[in-house]
């Protein structure tokens, strides 16, 4: 919990540097969460499709993105 308070109030704070460098943590937790996910997804035996239904993208391009980071099925 300390690192988000500390994110938010580097986020708000009046240092643009400290924000600047606080701006990409949620774009990346973001991706680490979805990443998660999807390898859950496809654990639990759901489709491409039905995986980006949910992340609002193309099959396509979630399998483009996940595929390589998943173990063999």
């Amino acid at each position: 919990m300390a690192g988000e308070v500390q994110l938010v109030e580097a986020a708000s704070g009046g240092d643009p540097a400290k924000g600047l460098r606080a701006a990409p943590a949620p774009r990346e937790l973001a991706e680490q969460m979805a990443a998660l996910q999807v390898t859950n997804s496809r654990a639990h035996g759901w489709s491409w499709a039905e995986i980006a239904f949910f992340l609002g993208v193309s099959k396509q391009a979630v399998h483009k993105k996940h595929a390589g980071r998943l173990p063999p099925s």
